[in-house]
């Protein structure tokens, strides 16, 4: 029940009509040229999950697995010590971070997150992140590609002191990752049981949101029902008003899953770019910040 088993290609080929394994042969034959990415340790899945959220964009792919990987070795703070250690658990026992068993509406697979310890002392963002990101890996590699993805991000108990603690290199190369490298075709971002306080934290996060990721921003005032029409609340833990396990169940569920597949993030760890080896100019964070354009585009419907 807790040790992944991931998707079989097989199965991704049947899900994905316009996708062959010639595409991704010859995806993989521009890795080998490319002498400072970790080409032995990238599966075929990875190079599946990165044509699909492109698009089935050769072209477009490449230039999208390249930032993942940068990105995962230049953002330290989410993707280094991907251990159980004692800030993870903090974390784990700070948020729950936890994807719904039916998928939305639209056909879409969700993630819902919200605080579970309302201390904001223990709200360590990048320990958040770092979380979420473990949580999505695993999800993502047991059932492969999806139509789309929705994250749900409940402001239950949330306060001003939560939003203090935000620091914003965090919160800028958080989003910043969600945006331009994230393996996954982001339909639906929702900010639930939304107070005044959504309006400080848009103001600290909106310099980082570009108008394709506002235009799929959806907020849901406290006690609305303007979630239905897009996710079947059913599916929400049973104190948030849904049918699914108790939050307590889903928190040692959770700390349990990622336990018994340390193996995964340990495995996970080697797949970091060599920028000695990059031909040309090695990059950098500021680099990163100041690529002009985007390469990978949000899905609006």
């Amino acid at each position: 029940m807790f040790r992944v088993k991931t998707i079989e290609l097989a199965q991704e080929y049947q899900k994905n009509p316009g996708l062959t394994p010639d595409d991704i042969g010859k995806l993989r034959e521009w890795l080998s040229t490319q002498p400072h990415l970790p080409s032995k340790y990238i599966t075929d899945l990875d190079l599946i999950l990165t044509y699909h959220c492109c698009e089935n964009s050769a072209e477009v792919s490449k230039q999208v697995l390249d930032l993942h990987f940068t990105l995962k070795t230049l953002f330290t703070a989410f993707f280094s010590r991907r251990v159980l250690d004692q800030r993870l658990r903090t974390a784990l026992s700070t948020a729950l971070i936890q994807p719904l068993p039916t998928p939305s509406v639209n056909g879409y697979r969700v993630i819902y997150c919200r605080l579970l310890d309302t201390d904001s002392k223990n709200f360590i963002f990048c320990d958040i992140v770092k979380l979420f990101l473990m949580v999505f890996e695993l999800w993502q590699y047991e059932e492969g590609t999806w139509p789309g993805f929705v994250i749900m991000i409940d402001m239950d108990q949330a306060t001003l002191a939560h939003i203090a603690q935000l620091d914003i290199m965090s919160v800028k190369q958080a989003l910043y990752f969600l945006q331009e490298s994230m393996l996954v075709k982001l339909k639906e971002l929702h900010f639930l049981n939304a107070t005044p306080l959504i309006d400080k934290l848009m103001m600290l996060i909106k310099p980082f949101m570009k108008k394709e990721l506002l235009d799929i921003l959806r907020i849901h005032q406290r006690d609305s029902d303007t979630l239905n029409p897009f996710v079947h609340t059913h599916s929400l833990p049973q104190e948030d008003g849904g049918a699914f396990k108790s939050r307590n169940i889903l928190k040692e569920e959770q700390i349990t899953r990622i336990q018994a597949n340390l193996d995964f993030f340990e495995e996970e760890s080697k797949k970091r770019v060599a920028e000695s080896a990059r031909p040309g100019k090695k990059t950098t964070i500021e680099d990163v910040f100041g690529i002009q354009g985007s390469f990978k585009k949000l899905d609006i419907d």
